[in-house]
């Protein structure tokens, strides 16, 4: 036997013992699930409205 296939079968049996990992723990109570969104919802709105107005006031140029 050659060292490949010696490595090939360590492998196949070493993946074939494995277990999923846990699944993980819950988030702690009262965290909201991801509070970057309100923020970038917020930032999104400010950023319209400063499109919007920088529209307009090209707009008045002419």
């Amino acid at each position: 036997m050659t060292f490949a296939p010696i490595l090939f079968v360590f492998t196949v049996v070493v993946s074939a013992t494995q277990e999923p990992p846990p699944p993980a723990p819950p988030p702690p109570p009262g965290l909201p699930i991801d509070g970057a969104v309100i923020f970038i919802l917020v930032l999104g709105l400010l950023y319209g409205i400063y499109k919007k107005l920088t529209s307009i006031k090209d707009k008045k140029t002419y």
